[in-house]
């Protein structure tokens, strides 16, 4: 949100820096920090207080790290070495203490000569660097430092009373650097435009934005820290909300067309051949989109569905609606292979319907949208060609497609993102449907938008159950339905945490699980993390670890690898096969359409199996290193199993000892099947941005402070004012510093946050 010209302007430039060039090149490198305003937005992750000394014994292997502590002692060493062969060589030791833990430093050559005058024991100092282990001991090597002095004892009172502020750093750049360049510009924060309208900021008792950036970076008491997050966490909630309250105005200005079905046409035909009753939740989501079609504005709908409750079923049903009336629909795919089957399982529910290699005797037909198919020889009353376009097709079946689509002789088509290519045209695209949302962004959307004669419908399906303030903030220009109930005929999946280190035994008999089922005439899922032929990065392997890193760090359990293993040990004479990302197309069908039809019996996969694979017989899961996955990740695997009459089962196989987080995270899996409450831990366990993932490539700039769990209230609010703000003055005629922040947030620079590509 950085605002007028003050805070606009650049950290380094040709003639007059703000800061050294230094600084601000590593600023614009490492941090992303290009402007004062970047910078004034750059917040400190915590604070130090100066009286209370950093948890030594909690600090994380790898990863840069600020303390604040006092030197314990400090002993310098001299050896022989190749470049030392006189036992010239000298190594500084200091060891620094905390109260809880102790921690020690190494300094190499000539860089013992300063710490050694400085680094007095009783000293304290904020140390800055890697965290590493040697000789099984933490340590941090060359760490950058900066003494804390205090002089007279009012002096050191009032030292030790103030918070300093610790900033998310670099190698390159410590955390007091920062501060001291955050210091530097501190005074521009006066001239910073408020986004927040006045009576917004007023009603809720929020302090001004000037007064939130001096307090965030020099706060006096825990309450100006307070005070400052509360009211930025206002400004982050609030433009978001304004962002995706503008899409859903545009989108609600632009024309559609109203898509009503016939009452005898296609979709009552297909309802009637439904071997099964629809569930309550499917009738009611099926209600809320048809509603939807049936308005002269596009439907932007979000339909979130537990792994087997119907989703697709519910997706068909509106594309066969469009159908009847005239227009085309398209069904989006994030994968060759999920598109592959999904044109599998819509061609199998349709039936006849789906009047396929009845085409080439059929008359040439008039009028759009692929409905009222009579006349075809041989073919149902009320039937349309449902197509398959992906970018591995040969040609003849391409232009083919092609054809059928520019024609309208197809009604449906179910591809990959080589549906959005210039060369595809359509005859009139009434609806498009994309799986999986978070793998498919919003420039995409508007591609496909625009091959409409006006913007189609869009019905966005994903398995992945997602909080409601996630649904709020990333998803937040669509309306959303949720599918909660699984259909009848459905089977329980048990699950259970298999501690491969502590109990071997548990592995053996996870292996007699699968024998088992394969003897009862079921099949089994062996998931992996890796594929296990990438070939060695060569600047991974120049940065060799340590010995007692690669203990600690074995790579993840490998696809190959394991099917080897597995096919030559506890699963010796049983059918055996490998499904990953980096095989052929046609060879990834095959594997799939042998298991699918029952001819083999484990198949060894990567997560390419997590989204949409549906094989009713397959019954047992086992996941190799389980705690390399995310929690939503793991429930989305294990909704591959269970999904016939026979209950599933899920084994989570890991070497993480019993009171390690990850295990904890394996527990929570292991004790529910609730996929909105899995999210929820998913979520508080994890950085938000790894969660949101791609959801918001720059929005994760944006989430500096809000909390997307623990802020649900402010969320909630955020978008009821935002909605009412943008309904008054669409273009914020009467709010220049909203305006302002909203083009910072959206700055293309800053890859659009609402692209969810």
């Amino acid at each position: 949100m950085d605002l007028v010209p003050a805070l606009q302007e650049p950290l380094k430039q040709p003639l007059k820096s703000v800061l050294g060039p230094a600084t601000a090149k590593v600023m614009a490198e490492h941090l992303g920090l290009h402007t004062v305003g970047d910078l004034l937005h750059h917040y400190p992750r915590r604070y130090e207080e100066r009286g209370q000394l950093t948890h030594l014994a909690d600090l994380p292997m790898d990863e840069h790290v600020t303390v604040v502590a006092q030197v314990a002692d400090a002993r310098l060493h001299t050896f022989a070495s190749a470049r030392a062969p006189r036992g010239k060589g000298q190594r500084l030791e200091v060891t620094i203490t905390d109260g809880s833990g102790r921690l020690q430093l190494v300094f190499f050559g000539n860089g013992v000569h300063k710490p050694h005058k400085e680094l007095l024991p009783g000293t304290r100092a904020m140390f800055a660097g890697k965290v590493s282990v040697f000789n099984r001991r933490l340590q941090l090597a060359h760490p950058a430092y900066e003494l804390l002095k205090g002089e007279d004892g009012e002096a050191v009172e009032s030292w030790a009373g103030a918070l300093i502020p610790l900033y998310p750093a670099t190698a390159k750049l410590e955390s007091w650097k920062i501060g001291k360049a955050v210091q530097t510009v501190l005074p521009s924060a006066q001239e910073a435009l408020d986004p927040l309208p006045e009576s917004l900021r007023a009603g809720r008792g929020l302090v001004t934005l000037p007064e939130a950036l001096l307090k965030i970076h020099r706060p006096h008491s825990k309450a100006d820290i307070a005070d400052a997050r509360a009211r930025l966490k206002w400004d982050e909630a609030f433009v978001l909300q304004v962002a995706l309250a503008r899409r859903r105005h545009a989108d609600a200005q632009l024309p559609a067309v109203a898509r009503v079905p016939g009452p005898d046409g296609l979709l009552a035909a297909f309802d009637d051949r439904l071997p099964f009753t629809l569930t309550e939740g499917q009738r009611k989501v099926s209600r809320e989109i048809f509603a939807d079609l049936a308005t002269e504005h596009p439907m932007h709908r979000l339909l979130q569905g537990e792994v087997g409750s119907g989703k697709t079923l519910v997706a068909l049903r509106a594309m066969l609606a469009v159908v009847d009336a005239g227009g085309q629909a398209a069904m989006l795919a994030p994968t060759e292979v999920l598109a592959q089957q999904h044109h599998r399982s819509v061609t199998e529910m349709m039936g006849e319907l789906a009047g396929w290699g009845l085409w080439r005797e059929a008359p040439p037909r008039k009028g759009g949208g692929g409905s009222q198919e009579g006349g075809m020889l041989g073919g149902a009353e009320h039937a349309t060609k449902v197509v398959l376009l992906t970018g591995s097709m040969g040609a003849a079946a391409r232009r083919q497609a092609l054809l059928d689509l520019a024609t309208g002789e197809a009604g449906i088509v179910i591809g990959t993102h080589a549906l959005i290519e210039d060369k595809v045209r359509f005859h009139d695209l009434g609806l498009v449907v994309v799986d999986e949302q978070h793998r498919f962004g919003v420039e995409q959307r508007d591609a496909l938008r625009g091959k409409g004669k006006q913007p189609p419908h869009l019905l966005v399906m994903t398995a992945t159950p997602i909080p409601r303030t996630v649904a709020m903030t990333v998803f937040g220009d669509l309306e959303t339905s949720v599918l909660d109930q699984l259909p009848a005929g459905r089977s329980p999946i048990a699950s259970h945490v298999v501690p491969a280190a502590d109990k071997p035994h548990f592995l053996a008999r996870a292996w007699e699980r699968v024998r088992e089922e394969v003897a009862k005439g079921h099949q089994a899922y062996v998931v992996c993390p890796r594929i296990g032929d990438e070939e060695d990065d060569p600047k991974k392997a120049a940065a060799k670890k340590s010995p007692e890193d690669e203990a600690e760090k074995r790579p993840p359990l490998a696809v190959l690898d394991v099917a080897d293993q597995l096919a030559k040990g506890p699963l010796h004479g049983l059918k055996v096969e490998v499904l990953h990302g980096r095989m052929q197309p046609d060879d990834k069908d095959a594997v799939m359409r042998r298991f699918a039809a029952g001819e083999t019996d484990v198949l060894v996969a990567t997560t390419v199996i997590e989204v949409g694979v549906n094989v009713p017989n397959a019954t047992v899961m086992v996941i190799m290193d389980a705690d390399r996955f995310g929690v939503s990740q793991l429930h989305q695997l294990r909704g591959r199993v269970g999904r016939g009459s026979a209950p599933g089962l899920c084994l989570l196989v890991t070497e993480m000892p019993e009171a390690s987080a990850a295990r904890q995270r394996l527990n929570a899996v292991a004790s529910t099947l609730d996929g909105f409450e899995l999210s929820r831990i998913d979520l508080e366990q994890r950085r938000e941005g790894d969660v949101l993932g791609q959801a918001q490539s720059g929005a994760r700039s944006s989430l500096r402070v809000l909390a997307v769990i623990d802020d649900e209230e402010i969320i909630a609010e955020a978008r009821e004012e935002a909605a009412a703000v943008v309904a008054a003055d669409p273009d914020l005629e009467h709010l220049p510093g909203l305006r302002t922040a909203l083009d910072a947030l959206l700055d293309e620079e800053r890859e659009q946050y609402l692209e969810k590509g």
